[in-house]
């Protein structure tokens, strides 16, 4: 007898719309644009530009993202508004005289950030699909930094934790997020107002990009660069545009699964996994039982070190995303897989005859309109608030994330992944990202929308709360819930979340030669449902402050 998850409280249900995001605030806005008439598209816009005011840590106009779309008429589509890499960025900058990572240059202050993309990509989505006035999408977000909002305690805790980072990485700028000297943490309760923040919405509210990437927003920008010796200039503003790319789609148990091409790994990742699972009968394994945990962790292990070789940004090299899903291919790479005995990951390759490469914090969100339209969208600053870095001025931060490009190749980032030449630095170019939005359809109909924050752990978790729906019969709620285990490659173990496993499982995992190692919580999981009578059924992830709310 194994383990079974733990019941959870049921998630929401609604007939004909719902928005299901990081933070309460941003979910009421989103639904209050749907029933103001407006579409997902519109849902979307105005989301994004409210958790930039309500989630600090995640939310975001100084980062990027991936917005994945599926129309209730069949068309879809894959918005790329990543981050790039300044002109004046080099493959070794974050690299001392002897060719060592120096620490914390690529993660914390100014030469961490790459040239931001979410104020241009939300107008790109909402150019294509959108329906009401961009004005009346981002008057909302408006509204909020220029009243204030209550803090929760978990985003209590959170700037609490960072006022130290936000002291050392900033001017003598008034700054919102930061406490007066000798002024009691922050708690529960307490308001906050970002009246820089709201003007440089007000900005985009009335000039779309050019309220962002040109004038007075840039100048702060690049003021704040020249304080802090960034790089990002007013020329690599004016130069970012968004790209429309091709989604991927994959097959797992009868359901069409539509996810994000390079430079995201994790749609290559996601399908990889699905591929070489479907052979296996989970079901029967039981959840978290030892045979079902080590046919996962092995598909991830070998998935984790395929993306460390051969994933980065298309647009500046051969990425062999067909080969990487070639089902013989991945069908080869289990067959390697030994019945009850762990790999070592130090003996597990990439795989083999495919063409080189030439050349935390973050949240997401998920929609599902009154028509059928459904938008899958990841957007982050990277790590927890970013580069701790606030534009003076214009009162939103930084990303920091330079980090996801692989500084020196075979040297972890801040999550522990390993990258190699396809994802070096060069000017202009996307950095590698484990983001996953993620839609699946049976028969041609909507059946689900999901994704997540959670770094490199983003595409387990994923892949998880699909196997839990598909596999084990879950409701979306308890696919959210459900305790969560995680392996990349390198270090070689399996992160475990408290009541993850039973201890017999623990023992029968030891055995097999697996090292389990105890982890907080993480990910936040934000997905959406469609029942069998066409009901909408949320999951919002218990481990933050994540909303459903709909109609």
């Amino acid at each position: 007898m194994y383990a079974a998850p733990p019941r959870a409280t049921p998630g929401v249900t609604t007939s004909k719309a719902m928005v299901v995001s990081a933070h309460p605030e941003a979910s009421r806005i989103g639904v209050e644009i749907l029933r103001r008439g407006g579409n997902a598209y519109d849902a979307a816009v105005a989301v994004q530009f409210a958790l930039a005011v309500a989630l600090p840590a995640a939310g975001n106009i100084g980062g990027g993202g991936f917005l994945l779309y599926r129309a209730a008429d069949g068309q879809e589509g894959a918005l790329d508004f990543r981050e790039t890499a300044p002109a004046a960025a080099t493959r070794d900058m974050y690299l001392d005289q002897q060719g060592q990572v120096i620490t914390d240059l690529s993660t914390l202050g100014h030469l961490a950030a790459g040239v931001p993309g979410t104020v241009a990509g939300m107008e790109a989505l909402h150019k294509k699909r959108g329906k009401l006035p961009w004005a009346t999408l981002v008057q909302p977000a408006v509204d909020l930094a220029a009243k204030g909002l209550a803090l929760t305690q978990k985003e209590a805790t959170g700037l609490t934790s960072n006022q130290a980072g936000f002291r050392k990485y900033n001017g003598s700028a008034p700054l919102a997020y930061l406490r007066p000297a000798g002024a009691r943490p922050w708690q529960q309760g307490d308001v906050i107002r970002y009246p820089d923040l709201a003007r440089t919405l007000e900005r985009i509210r009335d000039q779309g990009r050019a309220g962002f990437y040109e004038g007075p927003t840039a100048d702060f920008i690049v003021a704040e660069m020249q304080r802090g010796r960034g790089i990002i200039t007013k020329q690599d503003l004016q130069a970012y545009q968004p790209k429309w790319r091709t989604p991927l789609h994959g097959q797992y148990r009868g359901y069409d699964v539509l996810t994000f091409p390079p430079p995201s790994s994790g749609g290559v990742a996601l399908l990889q996994l699905l591929q070489m699972l479907e052979p296996c009968d989970l079901r029967a394994a039981g959840w978290h039982s030892p045979a079902a945990v080590h046919l996962i962790t092995e598909a991830q292990r070998r998935v984790y070190a395929d993306r460390a070789t051969f994933l980065g940004d298309p647009d500046f090299g051969r990425v062999p995303t067909a080969r990487l899903l070639d089902k013989g291919y991945t069908r080869q790479r289990m067959a390697t897989t030994r019945p009850h005995r762990a790999t070592a990951s130090k003996d597990m390759a990439a795989g083999t005859g495919l063409p080189g490469y030439e050349s935390d914090q973050t949240t997401h969100y998920s929609i599902v309109d009154a028509q059928g339209n459904a938008v899958s969208c990841t957007t982050t600053l990277n790590g927890g608030y970013g580069s701790k870095v606030v534009v003076a001025g214009a009162g939103f931060l930084l990303n920091n994330e330079m980090d996801d490009f692989s500084a020196k190749p075979g040297v972890p980032n801040s999550y522990g992944l390993v990258g190699g030449v396809a994802n070096a630095i060069a000017p202009g170019k996307r950095m590698l990202s484990s983001m996953t939005p993620a839609i699946l359809l049976q028969n041609n109909q909507l059946k689900m929308v999901v994704g997540t924050p959670g770094g490199s752990t983003i595409i387990t978790s994923v892949l998880q709360a699909i196997l839990h729906v598909v596999d084990y019969d879950m409701p979306m709620q308890q696919a959210v819930a459900a305790p969560r285990l995680h392996h990349q490659w390198l270090p070689d173990q399996i992160d475990v979340e408290e009541n993850a496993l039973l201890p017999m499982t623990i023992d029968s995992l030891r055995q097999r030669g697996y090292i389990l190692k105890p982890r907080s919580a993480w990910g936040r999981i934000d997905a959406i449902r469609v029942l069998p009578d066409g009901r909408l059924e949320s999951g919002a992830d218990p481990r933050g402050d994540d909303s459903a709310q709909g109609y």
